[in-house]
């Protein structure tokens, strides 16, 4: 004799649990595994591809559905299926195991040594420094215990699956910078960029700091701060949106104060 399954359990293999507790109930979405992450970082935008199916649980593993009641009552009235998946994608916990997690954090730790030491250099000589120099610098400010005065300073304590890697090589670099375990600060270029008025807003997304700038008739000049990374991207659209009549010049390969947390 066939056992019928209850109408409100659904299984479901090989997923990526999000949970979140909400007015004293748990609530969980059953997704596809590394998706959560990219879609919270924005690489990833479709819920269809985050989701392997669009319902809210109470319980992923056993396939229960939660009440329509229980969600109204959790997350208000007027509260829709779709607004409460997204709150829950947005602000629940990723379930995973301990192996996984430990690979994860492993990779974003790799990637966040690795941006770091691509955006940053000795003041001094303004060489670049090895991944090697920069991750025993960030694990002498993760041991570094917080001293007197200090409470709102940059820190730093190590990894985490809450954040892209891009996000915490920021914190990281912000970290390095105020405490200058090793003498360190951002990189940058100062360029002069020359060119028509209307090209200002598309270069502008590539520049960090504008030093100074005029207008001339219906020219634009402006000296400013990049990342050495976005050179050939200004450059490349300069002489595109130009038809090479407009100019980037490279001013000096420059760095920031060493107090500088931007």
């Amino acid at each position: 004799m066939p056992i019928n399954q209850p109408s409100n359990q659904i299984k479901l293999t090989n997923v990526a649990i999000v949970r979140l507790k909400k007015g004293k109930k748990r609530y969980e979405l059953a997704c596809y595994k590394n998706k959560v992450l990219e879609y919270r970082t924005g690489v990833e935008t479709d819920l269809d591809e985050v989701l392997q199916i669009q319902q809210v649980f109470t319980n992923v593993s056993k396939g229960a559905v939660a009440p329509h009641a229980d969600l109204q009552k959790s997350f208000g009235p007027k509260s829709t299926t779709e607004s409460i998946i997204l709150e829950i994608l947005q602000k629940g916990e990723l379930q995973v195991g301990e192996k996984e997690r430990n690979a994860k954090l492993e990779q974003t730790h790799t990637e966040v040594i690795s941006i770091v030491a691509s955006k940053c250099v000795d003041p001094t000589s303004k060489r670049v420094y090895t991944p090697t120099m920069i991750e025993k610098a960030l694990a002498e400010l993760s041991a570094k215990k917080r001293e007197e005065g200090e409470e709102g300073a940059p820190r730093w304590s190590g990894v985490t699956d809450k954040k892209s890697s891009k996000a915490q090589a920021l914190e990281a670099i912000k970290a390095l910078v105020y405490h200058q375990p090793i003498s360190i600060a951002r990189a940058r270029m100062r360029l002069r960029v020359v060119a028509p008025k209307r090209v200002k807003e598309k270069v502008m997304e590539f520049i960090e700091q504008v030093e100074d700038e005029v207008y001339e008739g219906g020219n634009w000049e402006c000296t400013a701060f990049v990342e050495p990374g976005k050179y050939k991207s200004i450059a490349d659209l300069v002489a595109s949106e130009t038809k090479g009549k407009g100019r980037v010049e490279v001013i000096d390969t420059a760095v920031v104060s060493e107090g500088d947390n931007s």
